[in-house]
């Protein structure tokens, strides 16, 4: 004898589960018995809502048309450490120098850990500070807008996951039309007019409609409810409307004390390029909560793209003290370990992410690396040979890359040579392969091909610094002075410190005037 559970309270159950399929299923049976159901329909608008929901606090990466119709003004000539155009980068600035830590095209130093909007500069805040090399590096990809680049616009993901959700409406259409609603109507409800006003931005992308309804739900609350402005600061920012969303989110500030209000206030300074804006909040914010592990990795990566090593570092121990299993603060402490010529520390730190699930080939060609520069030669090909069976295409030029590096610790240069060329070959804007191949060509005796390839490297990758030395090295020798100048003012631009490019410019200075 069986006895039949409700279904709403099945629906409520399957959604505290996050099962959310089965709780759509559950309500739309509901809704074409009752079509008036509140509960039903504010089940069904939570799951669909869930399924489509985003962490959105994370500085995402800034797409090829954002870069295109931004009119926010950043300034041109900031003085270093204060802007993400100019970033320390020298050791006197207490950043890491390009000779030991690779850079990226936006001229930051590698973190370790792959997170939005690391990979991107906004225009005039690449590492040769020229005007329009943010926007020309952006469409140096082989399919500008795509993953190999970066995303046409910052709602882009939006749009994949949106189109998704419609298959929830039992007739194929939306299941909100947002347009056809009375808005004032909901906003005189807070509790359906929230999951509405999530719905509308999570799932419709409507953030026209989200921003009236949450003007409309602020007024009826008498402007004392931090949600409903957070909620326009969301819409706002969507918009592109910063100094907007800032105005809300500061005022929500005010009603309610709240870490992801901080988050996201961050994340507007750091797109206004004002990073010392977003260290100051996020300390404020880290003084009245001071074991949020969110604050301080925001403090932790704002650094990183200033070029503050070691603040960086402390922060990321600190982390790792009230979270042990942080995997970004492991991840950027192996690297910065291996960079600091301590192999073997970095290889614990890479050993404690196996050990926690994190298996990719990224992983096993950091450990690869490790066990070559600590001496352990026996796991070092292993670990490489594990790298190339689980590596995609994104991340095969890499390895090959890195394999050819251990061919040229191991004397073996005609294995460096062919693992040089297939990662250029996987990947044709690969500087550094290129870089590497063009110097075994000069030992080789084939300048001409070395020219070639230096050439390639500094049109795909101009952030390379040794990409410029190279030529203008190569350019000195073949008695072509006024290039190599010029490529040596490059290889300065980008790394100032360098003594072979000082020396070089030195013995072109003294030459030219002779001629």
């Amino acid at each position: 004898m069986g006895c039949d559970v409700n279904p709403i309270w099945l629906a409520q159950s399957k959604l505290r589960r996050r099962r959310y399929d089965e709780c759509i299923e559950l309500c739309t049976k509901a809704l074409r018995a009752n079509p008036l159901d509140q509960v039903a329909w504010y089940l069904k608008c939570r799951a669909i809502t869930l399924k489509s929901w985003i962490d959105d606090t994370e500085i995402e990466e800034e797409g090829i048309a954002d870069l295109l119709m931004d009119e926010h003004n950043v300034a041109q000539v900031a003085r270093p450490g204060t802007s993400l155009a100019r970033p320390a980068t020298s050791a006197a600035g207490g950043g890491a120098s390009p000779s030991l830590r690779p850079m990226s095209s936006s001229g930051r130093p590698m973190t370790g850990f792959a997170r939005p909007g690391t990979g991107a500069a906004r225009p005039g805040t690449t590492s040769s500070n020229k005007p329009g090399t943010a926007l020309s590096a952006a469409l140096k990809g082989s399919r500008p807008g795509t993953g190999s680049s970066r995303p046409l616009t910052t709602s882009g993901r939006f749009v994949r996951l949106g189109t998704a959700s419609l298959a929830a409406a039992a007739d194929g259409g939306p299941f909100i039309m947002a347009d056809k609603l009375d808005l004032r109507k909901y906003a005189a409800r807070p509790n359906l007019a929230r999951v509405l006003c999530d719905y509308v931005l999570y799932v419709d992308h409507n953030m026209q409609k989200a921003l009236e309804l949450a003007a409309f739900a602020t007024t009826e609350c008498c402007y004392t409810d931090w949600w409903w402005k957070e909620r326009m600061g969301k819409a706002y920012y969507q918009l592109g409307m910063l100094r907007d969303a800032e105005k809300q989110l500061a005022s929500a500030a005010k009603n309610q004390d709240m870490v992801v209000l901080t988050h996201e206030l961050a994340k507007i300074s750091m797109r206004l390029d004002q990073p010392l804006a977003a260290l100051s909040l996020y300390s404020e914010a880290a003084d009245r909560h001071p074991s949020d592990i969110g604050l301080l990795l925001g403090q932790a990566r704002v650094h990183e793209a200033l070029g503050h090593r070691q603040e960086a570092l402390s922060l990321y121990q600190q982390v790792l003290v009230l979270d042990s299993s942080n995997v970004e603060a492991i991840a950027c402490l192996a690297a910065d370990y291996f960079y600091s010529d301590q192999p073997e520390m970095a290889l614990r730190y890479y050993r404690r992410l196996l050990q926690m699930g994190v298996v990719n080939a990224e992983i096993w060609t950091n450990l690869g690396l490790c066990c070559f520069y600590a001496g352990q030669y026996d796991i070092c090909f292993g670990c490489f040979e594990r790298a190339l069976a689980m590596a995609n295409d994104a991340a095969l030029p890499d390895i090959w890359y890195n394999i050819g590096q251990v061919a040229i610790g191991i004397g073996d240069l005609s294995w460096a040579q062919q693992c040089f060329k297939l990662a250029v070959a996987l990947d044709p804007n690969h500087g550094e392969a290129l870089n590497n191949l063009g110097v075994l060509q000069i030992k080789r005796g084939e300048l001409q091909q070395a020219a070639g390839n230096f050439r390639l490297g500094v049109n795909a990758a101009d952030h390379v610094f040794e990409l410029h030395f190279n030529s203008a090295l190569l350019a000195y020798k073949q008695g072509d002075l006024q290039e190599a100048l010029t490529q040596v003012a490059e290889a300065l631009a980008l790394h100032p410190d360098h003594e072979d490019s000082l020396e070089l410019k030195k013995q072109l200075r003294s030459q030219l005037p002779a001629l």
